[in-house]
């Protein structure tokens, strides 16, 4: 008789994780729900990239240097590589408390506050900790159910509390935080860097081929030149600007968060306490630290719930389906048990045994 295995389906835990995010290729890659400006992001460097590789730098290459094209080639991976890497990775995302710590948290709360009377406004759910001898608040999350660390905030779009909270970027389609920043960063510089690369070689392959077939000519014969000097303009003052911003919060060790909210500028004039005062030191930690893991353990299988009933397997469907009757052979047991069982009064007496042979042939 053939056995049929039943394979249970294995649960992992991106698909059971809280939060405005998408996952995809078994959970290795994460990034948030609005991913529309992030193809757009794709189109144009891809689009300008492909015309570029396609007609200018062909030319270039023969009439100035063959290492024109092979520059912009590594430029464009980089600047793609750390582009795929800042949004398909977890940005440091906080894993959100279970019931039971929730619970505690709330009895602990409790227990520090007091009782509010009814009507009055509790207090804010703060927690001091020091570091480098200055006082850093902890707010507490009513979302994750958790007292956020240092640098944490709650992203509005994702619904995540990601560590050293930065920005939710569109562009990249994802958040930039403790774990992805220093790709963000690269990804900017380096885009830069090839913003300003294609928009100067495209104003020389006009300015060369102007030279020789004229200006109106240029334009006749390669359109796709000026919608690509045209991207490279209006995009080169955005992304350098940004370049710079983030270059700037690096030297300070500084989030954007904290930027715009005033955290270190403010009216206390509160002096950072992440900053070693040191800009060679700071962009050391931001960029070259090492990277912590990520703790969502988005691949880690779920354990099954109990139940009271499991799913039975097929031998024991096909014997339940079968009328379940005593076997014959324990009711012939059962009925020969008195006989069995009879006391020695009750058997006949043993009959003598029969005189040997040899006493009888002697006695004759």
């Amino acid at each position: 008789m053939s056995v049929m295995v039943v394979r249970k389906k294995v649960t992992r835990k991106w698909e059971k994780l809280p939060g405005r995010n998408t996952f995809c290729c078994d959970g290795r890659v994460m990034m948030a729900r609005q991913k529309g400006i992030f193809y757009l992001t794709l189109f144009l460097i891809l689009g300008t990239c492909t015309l570029f590789f396609a007609f200018e730098c062909r030319y270039l290459a023969v009439q100035l240097s063959p290492a024109i094209p092979v520059f912009a080639a590594m430029l464009f991976l980089f600047s793609m590589a750390t582009l795929l890497r800042t949004s398909f990775s977890d940005p440091g995302v906080i894993p959100r408390a279970l019931p039971d710590e929730a619970a505690f948290i709330e009895m602990e709360i409790e227990a520090t506050n007091g009782a509010v009377p009814q009507g009055q406004r509790p207090p804010p759910r703060i927690k001091n900790f020091q570091i480098n001898n200055q006082i850093v608040k902890l707010k507490y999350c009513y979302t994750c159910k958790i007292f956020r660390p240092p640098r944490a905030s709650h992203c509005s779009i994702c619904d995540n509390c990601v560590e050293r909270f930065d920005h939710h970027c569109p562009w990249v389609g994802n958040c930039v935080g403790k774990r992805n920043y220093r790709y963000f960063y690269l990804f900017i510089l380096s885009l830069s860097l090839l913003t300003i690369y294609v928009f100067a070689f495209n104003i020389v392959y006009v300015a060369l081929k102007s030279l020789k077939i004229g200006f109106l000519e240029t334009l006749k014969e390669t359109p796709g030149t000026f919608l690509e000097v045209l991207i490279c303009f209006f995009t080169l003052w955005s992304v350098v600007g940004l370049t710079g911003f983030h270059t700037f919060l690096v030297a300070l060790n500084q989030t954007t968060n904290e930027d715009i909210k005033g955290s270190w500028t403010g009216k206390n004039r509160v002096q950072n306490p992440y900053s070693h005062g040191n800009i060679v030191k700071n962009c050391c930690e931001v960029l070259c630290g090492p990277l912590p893991p990520s703790v969502l353990d988005r691949r880690g299988i779920l354990p099954l719930e109990e139940s009271g009933s499991r799913p039975p397997s097929t031998q024991e469907t096909s014997s339940s389906l079968l009328p379940q009757s005593p076997a014959p052979t324990e009711h012939s047991n059962s009925n020969e048990m008195p006989e069995d069982t009879s006391t020695p009064e009750e058997m006949p007496p043993p009959e003598p045994p029969e005189p040997p042979q040899e006493a009888t042939e002697a006695e004759k």
